[in-house]
């Protein structure tokens, strides 16, 4: 190549990374509201910048796509890929990544209910931008901030982040933002049932919406409905939610995810309250069917909630009483998916960091179950070939056994999921005082356990799985639950020399559970 050709090309590189570059701060300066269209420009971006070697470019285009999977509620996804751009920025001494990643990751930890860590990346996301920064982009880090900090408890700090970011808002014309600040504010008056400040933040609220053109959304169309509730203003909540069930407002409330659904349950509740009982099974029909069709859980429970308030003003109580129960069996459910969610996103994580920080703290987190500190499935996954194809080296016998506790959901529903979780975490550690050496004892779901047991030959396994029954059944459960039993069923099969795979392993200890279950409960099964 000639030295001509060699600046042209050169030349050619600078101007395409200045275009990726004017691309992506426009990108960033677009409002919250196009997150799905940002990610989508951002896709492109993130492979045009591969292409030329610009990782710090690629890092930037990462980080728009992955708020976008934060803000659809792809909490694993979107706070994986956030912490692998936090990692990046921070061995490179990125400042403008590390104040975006840490401020994405303030919302990720809202999300999955640690409210503590969430706080912590606000502050890291404000305090890492720099002084040039553009207003609208130090708003919206001050409005994360006074969310975090509004909900670990700092209400005045929290305000008084919320009205620097508004008064920057108001300064650059940004009526958008504006909005979205106004909104979290009123809603947070709201939260704390000061409702003179919630009024006059809707008010202030109208007026910029008047400015900026763009109708309310869902979440906006629900707080400030929430908030005339709360004097019992029901013809204004009508006049504020009877929109949304319209045909022609579906697609602006669609793009809000659950929020109107949310509505939709407000409007049910406030039209209960009113005495407007079928209109407010109307409503009540449109947000069970929304959450149905969009697969929105807590929507379902909290649904759920409100028919048995509504059957029961109406004197229907018995109808009342088994809504009730069915959104109490909801609600408990959804705590555990939470809970198991939130496990998920934090495993996601923990593995996106583990490369850069080398930490054996994390790794164990990962593959530990958060109740019972036993190992969990995902650890079995991972180590159980592993184990096979060592007895197979060694030409020695592996066996395995799935224990199931019987009849538990009497526990659960005669007494309650505290109770249940206690007799869980009981077992547990009778378990974990049944094993030794290598062997492994692990919960794979609910009230099921597994023990893993290598060396150990079909007869001396069933035997063991034998005493820890009988450890089990002869335990002092009287004083946690009273007269009702605590026994196990278990299935034990045993791979000769290793020769199985994890699957027809596990397969053949379930069956062979099934079987103890079928013939009475509070046994040991092994293979025939």
């Amino acid at each position: 190549m000639t030295t001509e050709a060699a600046e042209t090309a050169g030349a050619v590189v600078v101007d395409e990374r200045t275009a990726l570059e004017a691309a992506l701060v426009e990108l960033d300066s677009r409002p919250q509201t196009q997150f799905r269209f940002v990610a989508t420009r951002a896709a492109t971006i993130e492979e045009r910048a591969e292409r030329l070697g610009a990782e710090d470019l690629v890092m930037r285009a990462r980080l728009l796509r992955a708020t976008a999977l934060v803000r659809e509620g792809r909490s694993e996804q979107g706070g994986q890929r956030v912490h692998q751009v936090l990692a990046w920025a921070q061995e490179h001494d990125h400042p403008f990544l590390l104040a975006r990643a840490h401020r994405m990751l303030s919302i990720f930890y809202r999300q999955i209910g640690d409210l503590s860590e969430g706080l912590s990346h606000a502050v890291q996301g404000f305090a890492n931008l720099s002084d040039d920064e553009p207003q609208t982009i130090r708003a919206r880090h001050l409005m994360t901030l006074a969310v975090a900090l509004d909900e670990s408890g700092s209400t005045e700090e929290g305000d008084r982040r919320f009205r620097e970011a508004l008064t920057i808002a108001a300064a650059i014309g940004d009526h958008e933002l504006a909005m979205n600040i106004l909104n979290n504010m009123a809603y947070t008056a709201f939260e704390r049932d000061d409702e003179d400040g919630a009024r006059e933040l809707v008010r202030h609220l109208r007026v910029v919406q008047a400015r900026c053109g763009r109708p309310f959304g869902s979440l906006e169309l629900d707080t400030i409905a929430r908030i005339e509730m709360m004097s019992g203003n029901y013809a204004a909540v009508e006049e504020t939610l009877h929109v949304i069930l319209d045909d022609s407002a579906s697609a602006v409330l669609n793009h809000e995810g659950d929020a109107p659904a949310v509505c939709l349950l407000t409007l049910a509740e406030a039209r209960r309250l009113d005495r407007r009982y079928a209109a407010a099974q109307e409503a009540l029909d449109a947000a069970a069917a929304l959450a149905e069709e969009r697969g929105l859980d807590r929507v379902r429970a909290q649904a759920r909630e409100e028919q048995a308030a509504l059957f029961a003003a109406t004197g229907r109580y018995q109808e009342a009483y088994q809504e009730h129960r069915a959104f109490y069996a909801a609600a408990n459910a959804l705590h555990s998916m939470q809970r198991e969610a939130q496990a998920r996103a934090l495993q996601a994580v923990f593995e996106a960091t583990e490369a850069r920080r080398a930490s054996e703290h994390f790794r164990e987190m990962a593959h530990r179950d958060a109740l019972t500190g036993l190992w969990n499935r995902r650890y079995v996954n991972e180590r159980l070939p592993a184990l096979l194809s060592e007895a197979v080296a060694q030409r020695t016998p592996l066996s395995l056994a799935i224990l199931d506790l019987d009849h538990f959901k009497r526990i659960n529903d005669t007494l309650s999921h505290s109770t249940g979780d206690t007799v869980l975490q009981e077992v547990s550690r009778l378990l974990t005082d049944a094993v030794s050496g290598p062997m492994i004892a692990a919960r794979i779901g609910g009230e099921e356990f597994l023990l893993v047991m290598p060396g150990l030959a079909a007869e001396e396994a069933a035997e063991r799985c034998e005493r820890l029954r009988l450890r089990i059944r002869a335990h002092t459960w009287e004083p946690l639950t009273g007269t009702l039993p605590v026994t196990t069923s278990i299935g034990v099969t045993t791979a000769a020399q290793g020769r199985a795979t994890p699957s027809s392993l596990m397969s053949l200890a379930d069956r062979n559970l099934y079987v103890a279950k079928r013939e009475g409960r509070d046994r040991v099964v092994a293979d025939l």
